[in-house]
């Protein structure tokens, strides 16, 4: 231990030689607790580890494992992984001295692959950022972590890869330069083969809300996996909601200086307000020719633009829809045009009608009447969601209505976003079967709407059993979407099913506590167990953040054969509206 602390000494003097603090100021500063959101500090800490294995070697991994050290503060750790994987130290036991190449994280992204490719992709960087979702030690929920590692020689001459973390869902900018120079490089290798890894959300172009782009000379989207729908499209002369020709500043950027930061307006993936986004954009040679490549961060608490039309409520839309079937019911086609009237109840703002047969063709869109005639049973989102087959299934079912769920833009606008439809089947006068239907962008979750998933879910159970796990568990089926999710225990408090946290599938989660410190398993298991079915409320984190948000659950009890479960789902608490209790 005299010998470690002695060379950390020595090594620290040393990076501190010539400025006016001494020796011991320094150490003494070094010794501080480490802000968990302090890159820089994530950066100096790793650097001083891996000057460690580079004087004293594998001695010093014993040092490292020390809690309450310099090493080991809380949320903040060093680890070390060998180059064939093996993770040599780690807080957690179970994890050490095994190969972990397989381990991944609960979106099925390689977390000991990715950190040693970043630390030794190429030859002459020998460091680099990784992004990740993981528990924080003695933690049950993964959370976002980005990871600084180090390639390192011992004097034994092996090598090494050390790393250290911080569990922050939020990108910074030197994250994002780092994602953006290795974009750069697997283009300069890989030419146009390098676009399928920036579409892999499992891979490391993907991290928290950010990505890569791509934009040839022309103006050419060529990769852009948030928003699909605008690969092979135009955009030199896209403006932003405040008429910044956006992607013309970036080219100025990179034409000038090779590189740059651009701020403009740009919806997160899944939204469609646009919010404050900084974007480090490059050059990278492509064939005789180069390419921007570019990722941003969408800047903390930016403000952003706020539709000033009312959405409705799910049950009014609901409503609405059911006085369309009426109408249909009634007149069939001859209420079309009334259908298409602009500033009438059926088409307004962001509201209009669909209608569909039963075998999927469209006959009737208020907005978009140039694709009535289409085949749209195969219809999928930008997140491959089958919404074709979803409004189908909805209107063929034993209650002839139904909820689906999936990624559509605005009228007039080029951003998918969340859209919530009701469709309801009807009967013409002509006796033939039509599936009507109207959507909510981004709208609301309330109870009774919550309610309804459950419910629905709970009917599934009741019918399949065990055969409806993989149906609740589908992030492209009906009961995964924004940020709802439906889960499943037994009675006993074994998660069988969370599609948000799979991780947890498996375990007794009855001694649990929320973030506040409530029993939350125990209070609802026993709420459900009771009543029948029951509304519980606690601290719980939204899928993929790392800020704690209140969360209301609607859970009930659910019986297929002689087995007996607890289904449940719910919605997170936003500003300026609160839970209704009942």
């Amino acid at each position: 231990m005299r010998k470690i602390t002695a060379v950390l000494l020595t090594v620290i003097s040393i990076s501190m030689m010539g400025k006016s603090q001494t020796t011991q100021e320094n150490t003494s500063a070094m010794r501080q607790p480490l802000a968990a959101d302090s890159s820089t500090q994530i950066m100096a800490l790793v650097g001083e580890a891996a000057a460690l294995i580079n004087a004293l070697g594998e001695e010093a991994f014993r040092d490292f494992r020390l809690t309450g050290s310099l090493w080991r503060q809380g949320e903040t750790y060093i680890f070390v992984l060998d180059s064939t994987g093996h993770m040599l130290v780690h807080p957690d036991a179970l994890l050490e001295g095994k190969n972990q190449l397989g381990l991944t994280d609960i979106n099925g992204k390689p977390i000991v692959r990715g950190l040693l490719e970043a630390a030794t992709a190429t030859s002459d960087k020998g460091e680099g950022w990784y992004h990740y979702q993981w528990p924080v030690p003695g933690g049950l929920l993964p959370r976002w972590k980005s990871s600084y590692v180090r390639r390192v020689k011992a004097p034994s001459g092996k090598h090494y890869v050390v790393g250290c973390g911080s569990y922050n869902d939020r990108m910074e900018r030197i994250f994002v330069v780092d994602i953006v120079k290795n974009a750069i490089g697997k283009i300069k290798k890989e030419g146009m083969g390098a676009f399928a890894a920036f579409h892999d959300t499992a891979g490391p172009f993907f991290a928290k809300d950010a990505y890569i782009f791509v934009i040839d000379q022309k103006g050419i989207d060529l990769v852009n996996p948030a928003f699909p729908n605008l690969e092979g499209r135009n955009i030199m002369d896209l403006k932003d909601s405040q008429g910044r020709y956006l992607v013309r500043d970036m080219f100025k950027a990179v034409e000038k200086s090779g590189s740059g930061w651009v701020e403009y307006l740009w919806p997160k993936p899944g939204e469609s307000a646009s919010t404050l986004k900084s974007s480090f954009v490059g050059k990278a040679k492509f064939g005789d020719s180069w390419v921007l490549v570019g990722c941003g961060v969408y800047l903390a608490d930016a403000p952003k633009t706020i539709s000033k039309i009312k959405k409705m409520t799910g049950p009014e839309l609901m409503v609405l829809v059911r006085d369309a079937a009426k109408a249909l019911e009634q007149r069939g086609e001859k209420a079309y045009p009334e259908f298409r009237k602009t500033g009438s109840k059926w088409l307004h703002d962001e509201t209009y009608l669909y209608i569909w047969t039963m075998d999927g063709t469209r006959v009737f869109h208020a907005t978009e009447p140039m694709t009535e005639g289409e085949d749209v049973r195969g219809l999928k989102d930008v997140r491959d969601r089958p919404l074709g087959r979803m409004i189908l299934e909805a209107g063929a079912s034993s209650s002839g209505e139904g909820w689906v769920h999936y990624m559509y833009p605005v009228p007039g606008d080029i951003f998918p976003t969340w859209k919530s439809a009701f469709v309801k089947r009807v009967t013409f006068p002509s006796g033939q079967q039509y599936i009507v239907g109207c959507g909510i962008y981004n709208m609301e979750m309330d109870e009774a709407f919550i309610e309804d998933v459950v419910n629905h879910a709970a009917t599934v159970v009741e019918e399949k059993g065990v055969a409806a796990f993989d149906i609740l568990r589908d992030k492209k089926g009906p009961f995964f979407f924004m940020d709802i999710y439906v889960f499943l225990d037994n009675l006993e408090g074994v998660e069988l099913v969370n599609p948000a946290q799979p991780s947890i599938e498996g375990k007794n989660m009855i001694q649990e506590r929320d973030l506040a410190g409530k029993l939350v398993m125990q209070e609802y298991l026993e709420a459900a167990i009771k009543q029948g079915h029951a509304w519980v409320s606690y601290s719980w984190y939204r899928p993929g953040e790392n800020t704690p948000a209140q969360k209301h659950t609607y859970v009930r009890m659910v019986k297929h054969g002689n087995d007996h479960y607890v289904i449940g789902a719910g919605y997170y608490e936003s500003k300026g509206r609160k839970h209704t209790d009942k």
